[in-house]
């Protein structure tokens, strides 16, 4: 199909009207432009939650994550031998938490701050006691 560039020489817009010939010019903008002018109403509509802030971050000094360590992890740990009982103090080593994944092959008495069900369970399978501090 040949082109009609040479029928409208001398037309300022070749046949497209004051502002159609422009890149996204009946649209009134491409992608998000004009959300806050004269595409407002649509955002009302669409979208109302565009603009602003949503919900609030907790401050860092709220905020503290524990330091878990897993029940096959605590036998490569330091142990201490006392009174012919192996003795683990994670709270000492820096650890909050003891969970329940894995086996435990010696009895040993475990201080830690918290532990799960499951690490309970486990280590008095194992004829070991946790001490919680």
């Amino acid at each position: 199909m040949p082109s009609r560039t040479r029928k409208f020489r001398g037309s300022r817009t070749h046949g497209r009207g004051q502002k159609a010939g422009r890149g996204a010019g009946f649209m009134g903008g491409r992608g998000n432009t004009g959300l806050h002018k004269h595409k407002y109403m649509s955002v009302l509509k669409y979208d109302p939650e565009h603009f602003g802030r949503k919900g609030f971050k907790r401050p860092q000094k709220v905020v503290k994550e524990e330091k878990t360590v897993n029940l096959y992890e605590i036998e490569k740990l330091d142990t201490k031998n006392i009174d012919n009982v192996l003795t683990l103090d994670l709270s000492a080593l820096g650890y909050d938490k003891l969970l329940g994944v894995g086996k435990i092959k010696k009895p040993m008495k475990v201080m830690v701050h918290k532990a799960s069900k499951n690490a309970v369970e486990k280590v008095k399978e194992a004829k070991g006691e946790i001490v919680l501090v």
